[in-house]
């Protein structure tokens, strides 16, 4: 039995949210939520999405700010944000234009491949490594490379493409400071297999 990182609750009503969104607007879902549609593991609590300028037009009526800071429109929800990254504007590891051709569905989403997902995962974990959300972004990390059919050839040429070859190494540094198993409901076996295998073809690369 896995161990929830979020109040089941704020899950819920997150994910109920994302439901909604679905409906009626058209995106490709970044950040929590998508490492959990690929690996069934740790569920969100934010909403992350990435959109076309056109699609921002019709998000516009759903009483959207504007974040110059963070390059980001934001909707809040209570406790909830959903984040909207967008083409020619935010500034993620990977563009946002890129990353909309970077999907495939999962039970009716568009979601962002486990490759390009890790990528920006890995982004964001860099700018905040020692909070809350830092540690979430490193189990969501783990959990891609643990739970995913993971193409490391892929991962690879996506990094060699933005010159962020060093990910590598800070990735692996990743997998072998994870000690909790419990998160994914593993014993300590097991996580020490896993993590092997992992390192393993991280150093083949």
């Amino acid at each position: 039995m896995n161990k929830e990182y979020w109040n089941s609750l704020l899950t819920e009503k997150s994910w109920n949210l994302l439901q909604e969104l679905k409906k009626s607007h058209k995106f490709v879902l970044i950040g929590g939520w998508a490492v959990y549609l690929w690996t069934k593991q740790q569920k969100s609590k934010d909403i992350d999405i990435a959109v076309d300028i056109k699609e921002l037009q019709k998000l516009k009526s759903e009483r959207l700010g504007k974040n110059d800071n963070l390059k980001k429109y934001e909707i809040k929800n209570g406790e909830i944000d959903i984040d909207i990254y967008v083409s020619y504007y935010s500034e993620l590891t990977i563009p946002v234009s890129e990353i909309l051709k970077e999907s495939a569905k999962v039970e009716g989403f568009d979601v962002v491949r486990p490759e390009v997902l890790l990528i920006l995962k890995q982004g964001a974990e860099k700018n905040r490594e020692h909070s809350m959300k830092g540690e979430k972004d490193r189990i969501d990390i783990v959990s891609l490379l643990f739970f995913t059919q993971f193409n490391f050839k892929r991962y690879n040429e996506i990094l060699k493409k933005y010159n962020l070859e060093g990910y590598i190494d800070r990735l692996s540094m990743i997998v072998r400071g994870f000690f909790d198993y419990d998160i994914f409901g593993l014993t300590p076996r097991e996580l020490k297999i896993k993590k092997k295998e992992i390192i393993d073809k991280l150093r083949k690369i």
